[in-house]
């Protein structure tokens, strides 16, 4: 079958060591990120991360009292992890808190351990805004590490994988407005020019993510081909999705045409491609973006 030439599948142990690694290393990025970039730039991320880190500033200037990153970070997941068990899996689940386990718990540790110090001290930056803008990025490759393995950064991130999986939609930008929420409680409290210093740091993320990963995006491809039959078969094959096929004339050889219609996720169009050009090396292939997508449309299991 062309599906397991182009879209192997790997043995489940390799598949859980791919996700342990993956949500390990986005966990240490996001938490060094935490004690350099958005310490040093005395930046709030937005998200639960940033609320926790609100909190926390909250608690030392007007309470004297300093309350452990790590211990604010998982009362704020709790709720949100309890509604992602539900409705979205428990393997997502339980590799998300995992890397809010290990992130709050590095994020607390970093400080203390004369390694981390010593990493900590070198990756410092005077200026404000390349604080935000490399923190930002930072902060996106820790995300999409963890969405490339299933899972998330937990907060806001979960709540944006149940918008996606329930609408099938990006929802990385409602995720930034909610977070404005958040920046505009910090201006209120503390100083107005990092708050936006940080709505900075924010949008570097979002744009970021969108970029690097594109697993809740869709796409729908436009494919005129002389084999509609072995073409519709290898993308119901290759993505579970179904083809619609429509008869037209092409003008330029006056020759009879058929078009095939369909929409996949983003990250299929390219093993798609490469079957379709296996199969028919002369299709005419059309991609367009699609921005927000209503009906039936099959959503590939996360456990």
């Amino acid at each position: 079958m062309l599906y397991n030439e182009y879209m192997p599948k790997s043995h489940p142990v390799l598949i859980t060591v791919k996700r342990l690694v993956l949500v390990l290393a986005g966990a240490v990025l996001m938490a060094l990120n935490i004690n350099t970039f958005v310490s040093q730039g005395n930046l709030i991320p937005g998200g639960f991360t940033g609320l926790a880190l609100l909190i926390q500033k909250i608690c030392l200037q007007y309470g004297s009292l300093h309350v452990p990153f790590s211990i604010l970070l998982f009362i704020l997941n709790s709720v949100p992890a309890v509604i992602c068990f539900k409705f979205v899996g428990k393997k997502f689940t339980a590799y998300s808190c995992l890397m809010i386990l290990v992130c709050g718990l590095l994020t607390d540790w970093m400080p203390q351990a004369k390694i981390t110090v010593l990493i900590i001290n070198a990756i410092r930056l005077q200026d404000t805004l390349l604080s935000a803008v490399f923190g930002g990025i930072l902060n996106a490759v820790a995300t999409a590490l963890c969405l490339y393995a299933d899972a998330s950064g937990g907060g806001t991130d979960f709540i944006a994988i149940i918008i996606s999986e329930k609408y099938r939609m990006d929802s990385w930008n409602q995720i930034f407005a909610g977070n404005c929420i958040i920046l505009a409680v910090a201006a209120f409290l503390f100083s107005l020019d990092r708050a936006l210093y940080s709505i900075i740091f924010q949008y570097v993320t979002t744009v970021s993510i969108s970029v690097l990963y594109k697993g809740y995006q869709q796409k729908t491809l436009f494919v005129i081909t002389d084999k509609p039959d072995e073409i519709s078969a290898l993308i119901y094959r290759m993505t579970n999705h179904g083809a619609t096929t429509f008869e037209g004339l092409g003008k330029y050889e006056n020759a009879k045409r058929v078009m095939l219609y369909s929409v996949v996720a983003a990250n299929e169009v390219d093993h798609l491609i490469k079957g379709i050009k296996e199969i028919d090396y002369a299709a005419f292939i059309n991609i367009i973006k699609t921005e927000q997508l209503n009906g039936r449309f099959y959503i590939r299991p996360k456990d």
